[in-house]
Formats: structure tokens, C-alpha cells, sequence
């Protein structure tokens, strides 16, 4: 395996450069208790509760869970079920605004001087990983320090359109030398690699700028290929280590931080004051003024795209995050969530999807994955609802990145299928374990 595949997209960086422009007035927020990784948080307000910015609203649900606190200072007016863009429902907290934007008087930095308090601080924030994926920020970290021998920031941003992340490397360099800087002293860090792809002018200038003043940090400059940004993917060429099939970043000694995700880290030690907030590009075909925004979390993709001009054309999809693995919305009014690293409005242009032709078997879907998975073949498999064929493909190492349709030249659904594939396994190993009960 050797993550020397991928494919070139274009970029469409549209904004790249440009400064972020906060939202601040917006007239409520409806925020999900699901916005990461493992178990819902439990809210701990009720109808009619007074919030304020950085108050906890919620509590972690479990060990892998997080905390969400208020975006806007206001009063509680619903806490009801939400349907989300995977189809499921989870409650979630209507605080309505009073515009103020008051900050809660209870917050203040914490007090760190151990492995144990860095740990629970940021758990404490309501950090989760910012790129997307939004797996509990403080669970990554609580692992034996002795097991780190690699922290690779992710700064790679190889999705088409985004550009936030380039934006934290160049604006927010003293959050990220804060955390860099209680993560070394209190978890041993000694080598920090931040990985970025070449395009990405300003952003590796910025961080070579801080690698100077930090011992153990370096820069790797990366080849402009999609998946560049992908874990496994980004290990392998900051390291030349490969995590295998099942396996953890952490089982190679590496744990892996997206670059927003660490000036998250940075912010909270400093000021105190949660995850309230996200930085997200906001760009497609059919907005009028793309551009990257700080949004309070659970304002509805309707008011940020209200704030950036609204839409020159009727948009004929919009999605969470990129287009080659974002999740298309259903309707306007689902909010921006933690790990909302982008919304994107597209034309009919943009979103129309080519007609489907016979396979003709040119094997450019495996040529391109990254780890060299057969999807043609996983599509037969997948038709024919062979479980045990599937599981011989490797299917559930896809890391849906979307590589295989976007070069396949009969336009088949191979990676929506990867997707349904991992499901049928994930259902059959439920039955069976549920026959030996």
C-alpha cells in the first residue's frame, strides 16, 4: 500500500486570501446534541432558561462525547428532535437571541499544569475534531503519552472551494503556537509535523515562520493531490508510516489534529470561552458573495447564506463540507454544527449528475484509490449481497473520498455503493450476533 494514487481536481479556491467576516446578529440558534463522534450530549437546560454565550447547555453522553454550550446569549424557547442529514433525529436546543451577545461571567482560562488538566480542559471546551470528521478532541489526546511519538496537524484543505483552514494557518498562528506549546510540555510531544499541500502559499510560510520558534516542528510540503488531507493518506506521506486495516493513527505512534482543531485548543486555554463559534466557507455557483465567515454554531445555513448576498441563481444542491465527500442538506434551515467546515450552494450546472453507462472495465477506479481497493468489483459484490465477498474486497478500509466516480468514465456510483456495502456488513454482523444471543 502505498498512497501514491489519488487524482488532481480543480481547486476553485474563489477565496482564497480574504479575510473572515463575523455574523453576530442572528435571531436564534438551534443546536443538535449531535455534533460529533459517539454518544449525543444530554442537555442540561430547560424552556425558558436565560443562556449566555459560553454557557453549557449540554453534557458529554458518554466517554466519547463532548459538551456544546450556548452560541448566543438568550433564552431557551425548544428543545425538540431534529432530523439530521444522515436521516437521523437528535434533540436539539432553540435559544433565541436577545442580540446582545453576552459572554458568560463564569468563564475564565483554566488552570493547567498537568496531562490530566490539559486532558479535562479540553474536554471541557467542547473541542472536536474541526475538519469534519468531529471526533471528541480531548478523547484523541487521552492516550498513553509514551505511545506519541508523531503530532501531524492537518493542513493539507485538499477539498475543492474550502479555504478556512489556510485562513487559521495565516490569522490564528498564536491560538495554534498556544496549544502547540501546553501540548508539548504536558502530553512529551517532541516531534510536530504540520503537513500542507504546495499550493498553499501563505500557509506554509506562516507556519515555517512558527516552526522557528518551536523546537521538534517541521514543515512538509505536500504534492496538490485530493486525497492529500485523508488520515491514513497523511501519515503516510509525513511519515512513511501505514496504519493498517482497523488500526488507529495511534497504533503507529502518530495522533492526528486538524490545524483549525489545534487554534480551537490554543483559544480556550487562552480566554476560557468554548467552542461557541466556526469559521466556514461559504461558496458554490449559486451564491453571490463567496466568502469565509464566523459563525455563532447552530445559526441555519439560510441566514449565512442571507449574510453573504443569498443566491444569484436558485441553487440546485447545497451540502455540508466539499463536493467530493460533503453530505448534501435537505433543507435550508439545518444549522452550521462543530465540524461545518464549508457550505456550498451549487447550480444545476455544477450538481447535474451524468448519465450512467455500462462498466467497460478500464480499472481507473483502482488505479486512483488510495488503497488500491477494487470498487467495480465491490459494486458486483454489493449487488449480489455477498457479505463475505465484500469484507475479502476490504470495503470497510474506504475511506469514501470519492476518487473512483469522479474518474470513472461510466459515471457508476462507486463510492455511494462502498458506502452501502459497509452498511450490508455492518447490518449482517448484527443479525448474527443477535442469533447467538
Amino acid at each position: 500500500m502505498s498512497f501514491l494514487s489519488g487524482i488532481r481536481v480543480p481547486h476553485r479556491k474563489n477565496t482564497e486570501g480574504q479575510t473572515a467576516t463575523r455574523i453576530t446578529e442572528v435571531p436564534s440558534v438551534s443546536i443538535p446534541m449531535q455534533m460529533h463522534i459517539g454518544a449525543p450530549a444530554k442537555p442540561i437546560v430547560k424552556v425558558g432558561d436565560l443562556v449566555k454565550v459560553g454557557t453549557p447547555i449540554a453534557e458529554a453522553g458518554g466517554f466519547v462525547s463532548a459538551p456544546i454550550h450556548a452560541s448566543v446569549s438568550g433564552k431557551v424557547v425548544k428543545i425538540a428532535d431534529m432530523m439530521t442529514s444522515g436521516g437521523s433525529t437528535v434533540p436539539a436546543v432553540t435559544i433565541e437571541s436577545d442580540g446582545e451577545m453576552t459572554p458568560d461571567e463564569n468563564l475564565a482560562p483554566p488552570v493547567v499544569n498537568s496531562r490530566e488538566e490539559l486532558i479535562e480542559a479540553i474536554k471541557q471546551s467542547g473541542i472536536v475534531g474541526l475538519g469534519g470528521a468531529g471526533f471528541p478532541t480531548h478523547v484523541k489526546f487521552n492516550v498513553d503519552p509514551a505511545r506519541i511519538e508523531e503530532l501531524i496537524i492537518n493542513g493539507a484543505e485538499c477539498e475543492p472551494y474550502i479555504t478556512c483552514d489556510s485562513l487559521a494557518m495565516t490569522s490564528r498562528v498564536d491560538d495554534i503556537e498556544t496549544a502547540l506549546r501546553a501540548l508539548q510540555t504536558h502530553l512529551g510531544i517532541k516531534k510536530i509535523i504540520v503537513g500542507i499541500e504546495a499550493n498553499k502559499k501563505a500557509a506554509i510560510a506562516s507556519m515555517k515562520e512558527l516552526a522557528a520558534r518551536i523546537d521538534g516542528m517541521e514543515i512538509k510540503v505536500l504534492p496538490s493531490i485530493y486525497p492529500q488531507g485523508g488520515e491514513k493518506v497523511l501519515v503516510y506521506h509525513t511519515t512513511k508510516k501505514v496504519i493498517p486495516n482497523g488500526k488507529l493513527p495511534i497504533d503507529v505512534g502518530c495522533i492526528v489534529s486538524n490545524c483549525t482543531t489545534i487554534a480551537a485548543i490554543g483559544a480556550y486555554l487562552k480566554t476560557g470561552m468554548p467552542l461557541v463559534e466556526k469559521c466556514i466557507t461559504v461558496d458554490g455557483g449559486a451564491v453571490s458573495k463567496p466568502q469565509n465567515v464566523i459563525v455563532p454554531i447552530g445559526t441555519s445555513l439560510e441566514q449565512v447564506f442571507s449574510f453573504c448576498g443569498g443566491f444569484s441563481s436558485e441553487p440546485e444542491k447545497v451540502l455540508y463540507g466539499g463536493p467530493m465527500m460533503g453530505v448534501a442538506v435537505p433543507a435550508l434551515d439545518v444549522p452550521v454544527m462543530k465540524q461545518t467546515n464549508a457550505i456550498l450552494a451549487l447550480t444545476a450546472k455544477e450538481a447535474r449528475l451524468p448519465k450512467t453507462t455500462a462498466c467497460i472495465r478500464c480499472g481507473s477506479c483502482t488505479n486512483v484509490c488510495p488503497f488500491g481497493l477494487a470498487p467495480a468489483s465491490i459494486l458486483l459484490a454489493y449487488k449480489k449481497k455477498d457479505v463475505e465477498l465484500l469484507e475479502e474486497l476490504a470495503v470497510t478500509s474506504c475511506m469514501e473520498c470519492g476518487c473512483c466516480s469522479f474518474v470513472c468514465p461510466a459515471n457508476r456510483p462507486l463510492v455511494q455503493t462502498n458506502k452501502l456495502s459497509k452498511i450490508l456488513i455492518k447490518e449482517e454482523k448484527a443479525k448474527e450476533a443477535k442469533k447467538h444471543e
